[in-house]
Order: structure tokens, then C-alpha cells, then sequence
């Protein structure tokens, strides 16, 4: 019986010096990794041959990965307001969501620049609803950097069927967001 003991014992000891082994390992692996590129100063920059009165070399920065501008693409200039991460114009992207607001929304894409609305019924005309399709085409803020579709419904006898809209109105809704996206352009609040 004082055998077993002996062997299970022996068993124990080499387990745990295996773990040790095993992280020990695992930590020189990871220095070893991490020694590997001790220079936190950036991605390279190449020099470019000097001009005539030039004492400080002058470097390049080499594009990276994803090209000219990284992931989101190049700057914008501040007046046209297609920062902020989004594929399209900021500005009409927001007086788009401000202007149709009271309707609820299916799909909002903001890198697509889509806007679907759910039907809406007005609570001045409970027989007919109405659906908006925006589309935002574009950076800039531009008369043609935006679509509108509307869509519209009558109730007859219990079921929607529908009907036409008057030719103006996507037009109309097109020519609200553009005023929103200008008064949010002037007011500075991008």
C-alpha cells in the first residue's frame, strides 16, 4: 500500500512540472514575441531627396494597408461635412433622421446612406399612410447628393391598396432635408 502511495505521489510531481514547464514556455514566448518589435514609433516614413536651402531631411509617409486616407477613406474639408466615420455626408445624413423623426424607422444604413421608414399614418387622415424611402448619395452636400421616394396607402374596405402621390412631394421632402442639412451647416452643429 506504501508503494501506491509512493507512485501517485511521483505522478503529482511530475504534473505540476510539466504546468511549470508549460508556462514557463508560454512566458518566454511571449517576451520573445514582444522584443520582436520594441520601436513603438510609428509605421516607417521614407526620406525624399532634399531641395536646393533644405538642412532637415524630409520624410514620406508610405500609404497604408487600406490606401491613401486608411480605413474611412481621406479627409473631407470641414464645410461639406462628411466626417465622422459614416460613408456619407454627416449633414444630410442628420437632417435626414431630423426630418422624417415622426415617422418609425425600418432601417437606418448610414455607410449605404438608407433610410426606410414604416408606414405612417396621420391622425388627420386615419384611411391613408404614407412611406419614405431617402437615399443619400453621396459626401458632399449637394441638391443631387440626395433621393426621396414616398410611397402612399388607402384603406378600402378594410384592406390598403395603393395609391398615387401628388408629383411634388418627394421633391418637396428632398428640398426640406437640404434647407435642415444648410440651417445645421450655419448653425455649426456637425
Amino acid at each position: 500500500m506504501k508503494v501506491a502511495a509512493e507512485g501517485a505521489g511521483s505522478r503529482q510531481g511530475g504534473l505540476w512540472a510539466r504546468r511549470l514547464l508549460a508556462i514557463a514556455a508560454v512566458l518566454g514566448l511571449g517576451l520573445g514575441l514582444s522584443a520582436c518589435n520594441f520601436d513603438l514609433g510609428g509605421e516607417a516614413k521614407y526620406p525624399v531627396p532634399r531641395q536646393k536651402g533644405q538642412n532637415q531631411p524630409q520624410y514620406e509617409e508610405e500609404p497604408g494597408v487600406f490606401g491613401q486616407g486608411g480605413i474611412f477613406g481621406p479627409e473631407t474639408p470641414d464645410d461639406q461635412g462628411g466626417g465622422g466615420g459614416i460613408g456619407v455626408n454627416n449633414l444630410l445624413w442628420r437632417a435626414s433622421l431630423d426630418t422624417v423623426s415622426f415617422m418609425p424607422l425600418v432601417s437606418a444604413d448610414p455607410f449605404g446612406g438608407v433610410i426606410i421608414t414604416d408606414w405612417y399614418t396621420p391622425p388627420s387622415a386615419p384611411d391613408e399612410r404614407f412611406k419614405v424611402n431617402i437615399y443619400i448619395l453621396g459626401r458632399a452636400l449637394r441638391a443631387d447628393g440626395i433621393r426621396a421616394s414616398v410611397f402612399r396607402q388607402q384603406n378600402q374596405g378594410g384592406g390598403w391598396v395603393d395609391a398615387p402621390v401628388a408629383l411634388n412631394t418627394a421633391t418637396d421632402l428632398e428640398n426640406a432635408i437640404l434647407t435642415r442639412a444648410r440651417q445645421m451647416r450655419l448653425s455649426g452643429s456637425e
